[in-house]
């Protein structure tokens, strides 16, 4: 359960804290309960707006009363911080004074992915490094925030020094943080960025999963190379880890992009018969990029196959789905 704190003397007292509150509330209802409380988004509006205006001990102190309500901090907790980074220590000083651990530890983790989705990095890692010294509770997720805004800019070699802050801070890097890495180097074509990535994660004894997998047989489509992607699926394969659906959108586009219909079409048949809802999207993916190529008779075959399977045709497809059902009428 968590406490209330001790109010600081320079703080908003808890009867303006209060009257803020309910005033959210009577704007809501015309007859506000006496137990309502506000919510995240309203918390939020009034952490901004004390920020906005400096006062940080106002900010420390909503933070304790919206974890007391059940009201966690969102991507918009800390917006103020956007119109001037330069109050971040003045901002860490009152946090630093939050009395319950967890309020502490959820704020903290909260300003850091504020600053990261700013692309603040060094303000971000350094947030991060005083959690860890502080014994604030960094955790893989404080990291994480920060190598995912990394990978949207596919900036790999930040990505890598944040992983060397982890270990400094005594955090374990998982699949999911290389991941952003190697997905971020499959999209650039980064090969010795995917292939350090792979290694370092082998030695943390750490396995591939299906992200990884996804993120190198996009890695091989978008090299040109169909048959390393396809080792990729083996491998897959005998690992027993299953595929996504973008994993086969992957090579569908590719293959077809390289002209391999027949290879494309006997590629989604030898996966197909497992799912039967992932086979209904492969199906109708590979039409559609038939189609595109104006490979009509190729695209005739997949839907006569969906036909069989009784799989649902898209309302697209209907076209080539009429055509098949005459040609077979005019055989018989």
């Amino acid at each position: 359960m968590i406490s209330l704190r001790r109010l600081h003397k320079n703080s908003l007292t808890a009867e303006r804290i209060y009257n803020a509150t309910v005033r959210y509330f009577s704007i809501q209802s015309a007859n506000p309960s006496p137990d309502a409380t506000p919510s995240s988004s309203q918390y939020d509006e009034l952490i901004n707006a004390a920020g906005s205006k400096r006062d940080f001990a106002a900010v420390r102190d909503l933070l304790s009363e919206r974890l007391i309500h059940g009201c966690f901090a969102t991507n918009k907790t800390f917006n103020f911080i956007a119109k001037d980074v330069s109050v971040l220590d003045d901002l860490l000083q009152n946090l630093a004074d939050l009395d319950d651990w967890f309020t502490r530890k959820h704020a903290h983790d909260a300003l850091v992915a504020q600053l990261a989705k700013l692309c603040r990095t060094e303000e971000a890692l350094r947030v991060a490094e005083t959690m860890a010294r502080k014994n604030y509770g960094t955790t893989i997720a404080t990291f994480n925030s920060i190598l995912t805004a990394l990978a949207r800019k596919k900036e790999i070699s930040a990505s890598w020094r944040v992983i060397e802050l982890m270990r400094a801070c005594k955090v374990r890097p998982s699949v999911a943080s290389f991941n952003y890495i190697i997905t971020s180097s499959c999209f650039r074509g980064d090969v010795r960025s995917t292939a350090d990535a792979l290694v370092k994660m082998e030695e943390e004894g750490l396995k591939a999963d299906v992200r990884t997998y996804d993120a190198l047989v996009l890695g091989a489509c978008r090299a040109g190379k169909v048959d390393a992607a396809l080792a990729m699926m083996r491998r897959m394969v005998e690992d027993g880890v299953p595929a996504i659906y973008s994993t086969y959108v992957h090579i569908i586009k590719e293959m077809v992009r390289c002209g391999y219909y027949a290879q494309a079409v006997e590629f989604v048949m030898i996966f197909a018969g497992r799912d039967e809802k992932l086979d209904a999207e492969n199906f109708r993916y590979l039409i559609k990029r038939l189609k595109i190529r104006k490979r009509i008779e190729e695209a005739k075959l997949v839907v006569e196959e969906m036909v069989k399977r009784g799989l649902k045709i898209d309302d697209g497809l209907e076209d080539l789905s009429q055509n098949s059902k005459s040609e077979e009428c005019d055989n018989i």
